[in-house]
């Protein structure tokens, strides 16, 4: 324990690493320094290799000198660089290394350029790995085809976290304008009828001819299929508000995404559209207050708001407005197939850009008990924990013989945020066992999983001549 004490002091005695960036952040030649603070250039060489002891004497004249907070300049960044360093080192790319975190702290604390490095160069990596996966993972001439524009949109949300206040504010503004004029927020076609002059008329799928909505300049009316049930209309009513009365505000969000092309600003306006819709039917303030008051009970907050199981996990991941955030949740919905058709992040989930998710995961077992909410932990390559909740949609229906789909949705939040969510009140959170999951096959180095798909980005395969494992691909450690 002594030992323990005195190397904790010797830690902190010692700051030549810190010094030295100091000294590079101004400017200076350690013989400058040497003269502003009265000693040696030699001295200056001394403690920044940690040969000389930072003695409180000359901590505070560099304060005095440089006009510095003592506290900063004593701070330890060893700390922050151990914590970072160390979830990088739980990736499965470096399990056969063995470092201790010993190991790791003691990188972090004596060699802190070391350990910024190296966190640049595993940013850099999974920049790449990333990259790579977008176009197959083979680095071929597909590096060089035409953007995709769903994968452009989807990052234009992604950057922005799904959340934007001035879309928020303005659908608000109407939601309370129409909530005083005719005693109901959801009240939207007598908004129509007294903003627009338009009427709103429900006609059979034969007659709509493949639209579920028109707006029908020329006989002052907006056509609705008959056959949506009451949250689909809702929403659709919703949409024609944006796309008349809310086209400057989601034109300004968009001027902020320089797309490469007509198609994903398209896309991108059409989410930012059903954005608006979801924010005109579940305004922000009464939303969020809510939300937390129902502890994110989907269904709860379904009947309150009059939207679907899907429309209110879209607006749950919309909920991140500085000063009145909400929970931070992503958002996922794939086919029974496996592919994505959607995918909203306002939780940092680090989604795989294209390709479908993990099979491990139940969102894909959802399809075997329809209807039934699933609950999982999930935890991904780098230790970070996750709680989901996974249930099965329908798009279509609605009269006997009309063509229906059956999809899946996950709605997630990191494990520091389950604790207020009702579906894990009573739940032990520390003794939750989670699901190991990757983000996808190309991506992952879980190297023992028995239901990869393909082998990870920059992994050796091993020809199995002589031996088979489990897992369908062998590596090698190089």
């Amino acid at each position: 324990m002594a030992r323990a004490k005195d190397k904790t002091r010797d830690r902190a005695a010692f700051m030549g690493p810190r010094l030295r960036r100091l000294r590079r952040e101004m400017g200076l030649t350690q013989a400058v320094m040497a003269e502003d603070i009265g000693v040696s250039p030699s001295y200056i060489a001394l403690m920044e290799r940690n040969q000389r002891p930072m003695t409180a004497e000359m901590l505070l004249k560099l304060a005095q000198t440089y006009q510095l907070d003592v506290a900063s300049l004593a701070g330890d960044r060893g700390e922050e660089f151990a914590a970072r360093l160390d979830g990088v080192m739980r990736d499965p790319l470096f399990t056969d290394l063995e470092l201790s975190p010993m190991d790791v702290e003691d990188v972090s604390r004596s060699y802190p350029a070391v350990a910024e490095a190296v966190l640049r160069l595993y940013t850099a990596y999974r920049d790449g790995q990333l990259a790579l996966a977008d176009h197959g993972g083979d680095g071929s001439d597909k590096m060089k085809s035409a953007p995709d524009p769903v994968a452009e949109a989807r990052r234009f949300l992604s950057a922005r976290r799904n959340c934007f206040p001035a879309i928020d504010d303005h659908a608000e503004r109407i939601a309370a304008d129409i909530a005083r004029a005719f005693g109901s927020a959801d009240n939207f076609e007598s908004y129509f009828k007294e903003q627009h002059k338009l009427g709103v008329r429900r006609f059979p799928p034969d007659i709509m001819m493949g639209a579920v909505r028109r707006l029908d300049r020329h006989r002052g009316e907006i056509v609705l299929d008959e056959t949506l049930d009451r949250a689909s209309q809702n929403f659709q009513l919703a949409l024609q508000i944006a796309y008349l009365d809310m086209r400057e505000t989601i034109d300004e969000a968009l001027g902020e995404g320089g797309f490469t092309s007509e198609n994903s600003e398209r896309l991108a306006r059409r989410a930012l559209a059903s954005y608006a819709a979801g924010a005109l039917m579940m305004p922000y303030r009464a939303f969020v207050k809510a939300a937390e008051r129902r502890k994110y009970d989907i269904e709860a907050l379904s009947r309150q708001f009059g939207a679907s199981f899907e429309q209110i996990a879209h607006r749950l991941t919309t909920l991140q407005q500085p000063g009145q955030e909400g929970g931070p949740f992503f958002f996922i919905r794939v086919d029974a197939a496996g592919n994505v058709s959607k995918r909203l992040d306002g939780a940092g989930f680090p989604f795989a850009r294209h390709g479908g998710s993990c099979p491990l995961w139940s969102l894909h077992q959802a399809f075997r008990t329809p209807r039934e909410i699933l609950t999982e932990w999930v935890e991904l390559p780098d230790g970070e924990k996750f709680f989901t909740i996974v249930r099965t949609v329908t798009a279509g229906g609605g009269a006997y013989g009309a063509p229906r789909i059956e999809r899946a949705v996950a709605l997630g939040c990191a494990a520091k945020h389950a604790h207020r969510l009702i579906y894990t009140q009573g739940m032990e959170i520390k003794d939750a066992k989670p699901t190991p999951i990757g983000i996808a096959c190309k991506l992952c180095h879980r190297i023992e999983c028995a239901a990869r798909a393909e082998p990870p980005i920059g992994r050796q395969v091993l020809p199995d001549d002589y031996r088979r494992t489990i897992a369908p691909f062998g590596f090698s450690d190089r």
